[in-house]
């Protein structure tokens, strides 16, 4: 058995290189495959460590199963026989210098206790590796409480989904009073992006529906600043940002700040900051009203990449 558990203990060592590896070369239009060929992958591993410490401790038992039956068969004296036999002499009494111990051993207690202590070494070897390694959840949070102290912050906590950036910042725009439709001077809008922001049923749930297409209409009628750093052609690129949940990221932050005219603060999870210009000037209190602030996650939540909304404290 211990054999066996090292052999598993190098198995899961090296895919987690392979999974770190694969997460670090992904870009963003493979990052939602990758992730799910690494759960994959962790999972059938999982699966076959678990069948083969079932298939031991299963051949194990069935061992003493053998043993026990073996134990409780009549042997060929007890068996009936034609041939008549020989008078047994008779038994001597036993002499009470010489007790006899006739108690047989309860294997299957035996083979409880050993199942026990086996999944106990197992437990130890788990939480041994879980103390060995980073904590790279609780660092990052310890790092952004630590920002949002400094600067005087507070979190607002966004539906971890596809829609998280659009979200925080559609919860701001409605509270700061700017709203979710942009000026005309900046942006020209499509009908259907205008009957989106029509039809936006609360800002705090929906809104993110029209920051999204102002952010695709805003990219589309710039296409020279934005086509260069896509992936893909800017058709689809856009279409995915207006009708579907995936992820936003700087080209999608550059395009909001633009359109709504506002600066977009990015609180890191290592503790930096990043600025996002809009490219316009304001008075002082103007300017001071149109900031927007977000927290960016990269361990903290269970689907990845995720953004909060951030407010200054009263």
């Amino acid at each position: 058995m211990e054999e066996l558990l090292s052999k598993h203990r190098k198995e899961q060592k090296d895919l987690q290189a392979r999974i770190t590896q694969r997460k670090k070369s992904a870009t963003k239009k493979t990052r939602k495959g990758v992730n799910d060929e690494c759960d994959r992958m962790q999972h059938e591993l999982t699966d076959k460590q678990q069948s083969e410490i079932a298939q031991l401790n299963g051949d194990l038992a069935e061992d003493l199963e053998n043993l026990s039956l073996e134990d409780g068969q009549p042997s060929d004296e007890d068996k009936p026989s034609d041939t008549p036999k020989e008078p047994k002499p008779e038994p001597q009494p036993i002499s009470p210098a010489e007790p006899t111990n006739t108690k047989k051993p309860n294997r299957q207690k035996a083979r409880l206790a050993r199942r026990a202590a086996e999944q106990a070494a197992q437990s130890a070897t788990a939480a041994e590796e879980a103390a060995t390694q980073t904590n790279y959840r609780g660092n990052e949070q310890e790092v952004m409480d630590a920002v949002f102290k400094r600067l005087g912050l507070k979190e607002v906590e966004v539906t971890p989904d596809g829609h998280c950036l659009y979200s925080a910042v559609a919860k701001q725009l409605d509270e700061s009073g700017l709203g979710l439709r942009p000026d005309p001077s900046r942006i020209v809008l499509q009908s259907s992006t205008q009957s989106r922001i029509d039809t936006v049923a609360s800002p705090q749930h929906d809104g993110y529906r029209a920051v999204r297409a102002v952010a695709a209409d805003f990219i589309t009628e710039h296409k020279e600043d934005f086509e260069a750093f896509m992936e893909e052609p800017l058709e689809s690129y856009t279409r995915k940002i207006k009708l579907t949940a995936e992820w936003g990221g700087q080209l999608e932050l550059q395009a909001i700040a633009r359109a709504y005219g506002v600066e977009i603060n990015v609180v890191q999870s290592d503790g930096r900051m990043e600025k996002i210009e809009s490219g316009e000037t304001f008075d002082e209190e103007e300017k001071r009203n149109r900031v927007i602030w977000l927290a960016y996650y990269r361990h903290t939540y269970g689907l990845g990449e995720h953004y909060n909304a951030l407010v200054k404290k009263a």
